[in-house]
């Protein structure tokens, strides 16, 4: 999936993180269907990225609690994969006014 894939250390992450890139566009990768809090680490994902940057999240469901916290700064997507998880791809808006608040890591929405 991510070619020229290195494991990076993301400050406050609790999950190994990948960087590589999907043709020209850098990608992060990140999954936490078996380990991790996916609020705690989405939100050190995205504090990370840059614009022209995308991270993706593998989970074992969309994370609806997050999507509101986050959606003035970032786009985001989400499919259902053959195993039964959840891919979702994060991208930093053209000009975001970078009000988010990385710290917002409790999450009450659940999946969605």
């Amino acid at each position: 999936m991510l070619e020229n894939a290195t494991q990076i250390t993301v400050p406050n992450a609790t999950v190994p993180f990948t960087k590589g890139s999907m043709g020209d566009i850098p990608t992060y990768m990140f999954s936490t269907v078996k380990e991790g809090h996916p609020m705690v680490n989405a939100m050190a994902g995205l504090a990370f990225l840059e614009e022209g940057e995308q991270l993706i999240m593998i989970n074992h469901c969309a994370p609806s609690g997050l999507y509101p916290k986050i959606s003035a700064e970032f786009d985001y997507s989400d499919m259902d994969l053959p195993d039964g998880t959840t891919q979702i791809v994060f991208t930093k808006k053209q000009a975001a006014a970078n009000t988010t608040d990385f710290s917002a890591t409790s999450c009450s929405g659940g999946c969605g």
